[in-house]
């Protein structure tokens, strides 16, 4: 079934809940999200206030996606620029959709969502995000329209030797188009 989004839904403990199981599931299945398994939702917890934050000084966007019962089954979250030559482009991260739910296209209703929730911002003309090299997020995200503008071999450190590029990735936005 496919997921219902909501972009800025109001932060209460159920979303807070949702959003914590949720990033320790994708990084115990072995999700690119900032950490590297094995984790508890407590683990991750300083990272969602360190977004919460973020949402607070309106600088972060959360977009969310549930499930049929309400669940929180994807997320990412849009930043926005604050120096003034880059406002014209905005940062998509923490980019999850719960293991369970993966390789059935709501990746890609996730990314559409996030792009049409992008295209509602005043003056932004791209999204850029970036990836860890070596699990095929690369062909992923270009499937998707996004194209590979940069990478930095080895600037992410997984464990000792097992270093990944960091992979730079953009999607123009037609400005004006639906």
């Amino acid at each position: 079934m496919p997921l219902t989004f909501e972009f800025d839904p109001p932060v209460d403990a159920g979303l807070r809940d949702g959003v914590l199981a949720l990033w320790a599931a994708v990084t115990n299945a072995g999700g690119a999200v900032g950490f590297v398994p094995p984790v508890t939702p407590e683990d991750v917890r300083p990272e969602w206030v360190r977004h919460l934050t973020a949402m607070s000084e309106g600088r972060t966007r959360l977009l969310v996606g549930y499930d049929e019962d309400g669940a929180v089954a994807a997320t990412a979250f849009v930043t926005l620029n604050t120096h003034r030559l880059m406002r014209h482009w905005v940062w998509l991260y923490t980019v999850m959709v719960h293991p369970a739910r993966q390789r059935g296209g709501q990746g890609r209703e996730l990314l559409a969502a996030a792009e049409k929730a992008v295209r509602g911002l005043d003056g932004v003309e791209a999204i850029r995000l970036t990836c860890r090299g070596g699990l095929g997020l690369e062909r992923f995200y270009a499937s998707c329209g996004y194209r590979e503008v940069g990478r930095v071999p080895g600037a992410i450190r997984v464990a000792d030797g097992d270093d990944r590029d960091d992979v730079t990735m953009l999607l123009p936005l037609d400005v004006g188009a639906p």
